[in-house]
Parts: structure tokens; C-alpha cells; sequence
């Protein structure tokens, strides 16, 4: 399953509900203002068992890069990668 997220807001137990019940062979995607989690929730991103990604030229615009640590579980990745991703896994849900 691929999950999406498009805000920089959430409830806690709404984001940890599809976060840590996502499983290894799921993806979450940060995207738009989404991409602001990965550093307000990057505890809860942390503990998520699905590969998570978030789209590079929205971490661009909002000027995050200098903020996301190398290391960080969420990775940078380019609208065509977004597109592969979104071919690879279904069904897609987008908060």
C-alpha cells in the first residue's frame, strides 16, 4: 500500500494509527506541506516500518534541506521516483 500525505498537521493518534501500522512492504510518501513531518514527526517516522520518502522538490521550495538530517529515515526523491512508486504499490490511500 502506498499512504500519502499531503498536510503539515495531523492528529497525533490519525498519524500514528497509518505510520505504525504500516508494514515493510508498504510505502508512505510526504508530499506538499507533507513534507513538514519529517521533522515535526520524525519520532513517529522513525518507528514506521514502511519505506518512507518525501518528494525533493517540495523539501526545495519550503527550504528544508539544511534541516533533514543525512541519516534521517525519510528519503529525498525525485516526481519520477514518485510516479515508479506509485506504479509499484496499490491500492493508495492519500490523507
Amino acid at each position: 500500500m502506498l499512504y500519502t500525505f499531503s498536510q503539515a498537521h495531523y492528529s497525533q493518534t490519525e498519524l500514528e494509527h497509518y505510520l505504525l501500522n504500516a508494514t515493510a512492504q508498504d510505502a508512505v510518501v510526504l508530499w506538499q506541506d507533507g513534507v513538514l513531518l519529517a521533522l515535526k514527526q520524525a519520532d513517529v517516522l522513525a518507528r514506521c516500518h514502511a519505506s518512507c520518502f518525501a518528494l525533493e522538490n517540495d523539501i526545495l521550495a519550503r527550504n528544508l534541506t539544511a534541516l533533514l538530517p543525512n541519516d534521517a529515515k525519510v528519503r529525498s526523491i525525485s516526481l519520477a521516483d514518485f510516479v515508479a512508486l506509485s506504479e509499484q504499490y496499490f491500492p493508495q490511500i492519500a490523507l
